[in-house]
């Protein structure tokens, strides 16, 4: 199983048991609905951040094949 899928599973989890939580709490209906909304934006900057990473990562990975293939091919000629 990949990284990201997992890191997907785990944000997924995080999400349904907060969002659980916070409808089962005893608060008032406008209330509960800003908590969601606070909730959700949270998750969903905290999931760009990860997807931000990860598309780093892979430029950064892909950046150094295609280096290590120019300097592999150099070597050929």
């Amino acid at each position: 199983m990949s990284s990201g899928k997992v890191v997907l599973g785990l944000l997924a989890g995080v999400a349904v048991g907060a969002l659980a939580g916070i409808l089962f709490a005893p608060a008032k209906g406008s209330k509960t609905r800003k908590r969601i909304l606070k909730k959700g934006e949270d998750y969903s900057d905290a999931l760009k951040e990860k997807f931000d990473d990860l598309v780093d990562n892979l430029t950064e990975k892909f950046e150094k094949a295609k280096e290590d293939i120019s300097g592999n091919t150099e070597k050929v000629k």
